[in-house]
């Protein structure tokens, strides 16, 4: 008999353990999706060692970003690095760029900063990533961040990408496609700036005859 109770009673504590288990789960659940979520923002401003950059959550896109080209030696490669979210910004991700046109276009060239394995990783930042026509990004777009690596030679270029947003652009999930990019260069020896503006199409033209006068 009292073999046959003691069973009875660990039988029930394991009941009541699991009965416990549930509402706590349930209760914790509740609380999650009962907490609101943080609004979508704007203009979130980030620094890090290779870039600054305003980044907009809203549209899943930079707004600008800037870096230095400054004649780096290349030490690494980048193999198989893809590009990782920010756990403290809500950016776009690889469902934006999955099965369509659009590249996942680095703002700051992986290539320029090369010269340690820590500044390549932060340039695979989806803060440093755009939707980029896939021609424009390997072709003239390419072609002018080559040039920025030979300029640099001579002196160190200071580069701000902005981005624009024309009304009724695409969307991609939850990402917003630019409408152009535009890069305006100051040379730092010199005290001169270049401009060049894309389109966010497949260009029929060298990078060279996208320069425009530039803009402060």
């Amino acid at each position: 008999m009292l073999i046959y109770l003691t069973h009875q009673i660990k039988t029930m504590n394991k009941l009541l353990l699991i009965l416990l288990s549930f509402v706590f789960v349930s209760c914790t659940r509740e609380e999650v999706l009962s907490q609101p979520q943080r609004p979508l923002r704007d203009s979130v401003y980030v620094k890090n060692a290779v870039f600054e950059v305003v980044y907009s959550e809203v549209l899943e896109q930079p707004k600008w970003l800037i870096y230095k080209s400054t004649n780096r030696p290349t030490n690494v490669n980048r193999g198989s690095m893809d590009f990782y979210t920010e756990k403290d910004v809500h950016t776009s991700d690889s469902k934006d760029y999955y099965a369509n046109i659009w590249d996942k276009g680095h703002l700051a060239p992986a290539a320029t900063f090369s010269d340690n394995m820590e500044n390549l990783k932060q340039t695979f930042s989806y803060l440093n990533c755009a939707l980029q026509d896939q021609y424009m990004n390997r072709g003239e777009w390419r072609l002018l961040e080559e040039q920025e690596r030979k300029w640099d030679d001579n002196e160190n270029l200071t580069i701000k990408v902005e981005l624009q947003f024309n009304p009724g652009v695409k969307l991609l999930t939850n990402a917003t496609v630019p409408s152009a990019m535009i890069k305006h260069i100051y040379f730092e020896k010199q005290g001169i700036w270049k401009c060049y503006e894309f389109p966010n199409t497949r260009p029929f033209r060298g990078w060279e005859q996208h320069e425009v006068k530039h803009r402060h």
